[in-house]
């Protein structure tokens, strides 16, 4: 039998596939919400560690360039000894005041040479042990951000495989829906079920109103909604109107309360 072309589908039949598009997808957003918060939750711990990782990183980079500091201020301090100790050794064979005092002023620079790295090393090994301790409790954070993490995939996990075979089942179904409507149709419903708070693209009229926004219909409205001749849509959410029946639902008729009779009070004559 050759597939029904979407195109050629009266109103009536478009309808009622749109809304068992509607339920199928529905029921869907059922199974996502049973996971609550925790795809969220799930995404901002992976999120954080990862920053917490690109700190770590930093951490680590600027421990390693102060260690070098350190290394290459000692070689400038050896250099620096060894400098002073071939002047003093020159000294003894100064032969005018001209030459002592260039070697001393010589001695006298290196050894404040000296002191400025053995500063500068200082400065850096106090860098260092605050780096360190940065880096250790960072470590500590991404440990107990790393743990959450587990219990909250596991958790997410125990509920996907609960839900993931029924899921999977309905997702087949709506696609399978989805080949039978006109596309232009289809993409209109997607774009008002994006929309719509609760994800309703197509609703049933309920106590003369949109079952959407809860906005009165108008009578010969509502008589067009019945005849299924075209789609309607709601004038205040946009929302797909469908009349209960052709849905399928069946509604409790309001009973209608009968007016209380008032008990007639008769008025006393006077006694002649």
């Amino acid at each position: 039998m050759a597939k029904k072309n979407p195109v050629d589908m009266s109103v009536e039949d478009r309808l009622k596939t749109l809304y068992q598009l509607q339920t199928t997808l529905s029921a869907i957003d059922e199974k996502k919400a049973l996971r609550g918060e925790l795809p969220l939750e799930v995404e901002d711990l992976e999120d954080e560690i990862e920053g917490l990782n690109t700190r770590l990183e930093k951490i680590t980079g600027e421990i390693k360039d102060f260690q070098n500091a350190v290394v290459q201020k000692k070689g400038e301090i050896a250099t620096a000894q060894a400098s002073v100790e071939r002047y003093k050794t020159q000294l003894n064979d100064v032969k005018n005041n001209r030459e002592y005092d260039t070697l001393s002023k010589e001695i006298e620079f290196q050894e404040l040479e000296i002191q400025l790295c053995e500063k500068k090393i200082g400065e850096a090994e106090t860098r260092i042990k605050e780096r360190t301790e940065d880096k250790q409790k960072v470590e500590e954070v991404i440990k107990d951000r790393q743990q959450a993490l587990e219990e909250k995939k596991n958790e997410l996990d125990e509920i996907m495989d609960e839900t993931r075979a029924e899921e999977e089942k309905l997702k087949g179904k709506a696609k399978d829906l989805e080949g039978k409507i006109e596309q232009r149709l289809l993409t209109s419903f997607k774009r008002i079920r994006k929309n719509a708070r609760n994800g309703l693209g197509i609703v049933y009229v309920q106590r003369d109103a949109c079952g959407g926004c809860f906005n009165k219909i108008p009578p010969q409205r509502q008589l067009d909604i019945k005849m299924h001749k075209k789609i309607i849509v709601c004038e205040y959410c946009g929302r797909i109107l469908i009349d209960p029946e052709l849905a399928g639902v069946k509604l409790d008729k309001p009973t209608e309360e009968k007016p209380k009779r008032k008990r007639a009070i008769r008025k006393k004559t006077e006694e002649e």
